[in-house]
């Protein structure tokens, strides 16, 4: 079996251009702000990212840049202004924050309508309930991708693989949201192997490099590999390159539909931000 390549970068440019009409033919110009402590090249790479992909949908943009010795008192004031300004319809602070800063207090000092990372605690609790909320970024984009190959998952079996607040345990409510049967694994879970490839889905959210071996993989199943890890190229020791959490070629040899890294999961992070920005803003549907 030769697995279709889920085309991430493709799907996420759909959903801009679609945001885009949406943005034009609004009266509001839907409006975010995003926060970056400190000088992490990776963080500052994704940030200027964010600041094209919202210029491209016609959203305002604005980019706090604080110095890494910033106090979480200084950055809980600014928090505090950006609830305040009603041009702000949507906030992001860039995490990794420095150690001095208690990263779960400003999580929830972000009013939790503007929360456009769906990362406070009233956003998390309304989706485990099934209400209507600001969804995080990950694993909404995870999900959209998901139905590029199987456009209703009901009674599939579904294995995510990690248990973090930021993809882990929300897919995972996603994905029962959507009828399947879910099993969340970790770097605890006994017969591991035995348990992938006993899944229908598997979504791939532990953060080690290609660590989910092909044959691993259940015949005809659909993979979603989040993880993105920087590893020395095998080709050329001088440089580098991405791989995700599963060995990409020998997966693909068995799986039915398959994201790639880069180019996968990574776009639609950026695009459900701004997805969540209109929402946000009241601008198209959840």
């Amino acid at each position: 079996m030769s697995a279709k390549l889920i085309d991430g970068t493709a799907v996420a440019k759909r959903l801009r251009e679609q945001m885009k009409a949406q943005v034009a033919a609004s009266r509001i110009k839907p409006g975010l702000a995003v926060v970056l402590v400190g000088e992490d090249p990776a963080s500052q790479v994704y940030v200027r990212n964010k600041g094209r992909a919202a210029e491209e949908v016609g959203l305002q943009s604005w980019t706090h840049r604080l110095p890494a010795e910033t106090t979480e008192a200084q950055l809980l004031v600014l928090i505090d202004d950006l609830n305040r300004n009603a041009e702000v319809h949507g906030i992001l602070v860039q995490l990794p924050l420095p150690k001095q800063i208690d990263a779960q207090k400003v999580i929830n000092a972000i009013d939790p309508a503007k929360d456009v990372d769906g990362f406070h605690p009233i956003n998390a609790g309304k989706l485990n309930l099934g209400l209507p909320s600001l969804v995080p970024c990950t694993p909404q984009g995870s999900m959209i991708l998901l139905r590029e190959a199987v456009p209703d998952p009901k009674g599939l079996k579904a294995l995510v693989l990690g248990r973090s607040n930021i993809v882990g345990k929300p897919v995972a409510q996603l994905l029962l949201q959507a009828d399947c049967t879910v099993t969340i694994a970790h770097s605890r879970t006994r017969n591991l192997a035995d348990e992938i490839r006993a899944a229908d889905i598997l979504i791939a959210a532990i953060g080690k490099p290609e660590f989910v071996a092909g044959d691993w993989i259940k015949e005809g199943a659909v993979v979603i590999d989040v993880g993105i890890n920087r590893i020395t190229d095998p080709n050329d020791a001088t440089k580098t390159k991405l791989v995700g959490d599963v060995a990409f070629a020998a997966a693909a040899a068995r799986a039915a539909a398959i994201t790639p890294v880069p180019g996968g999961v990574g776009p639609m992070t950026i695009a459900c931000l701004l997805k969540n920005t209109l929402q946000a803003a009241g601008i198209g549907q959840k």
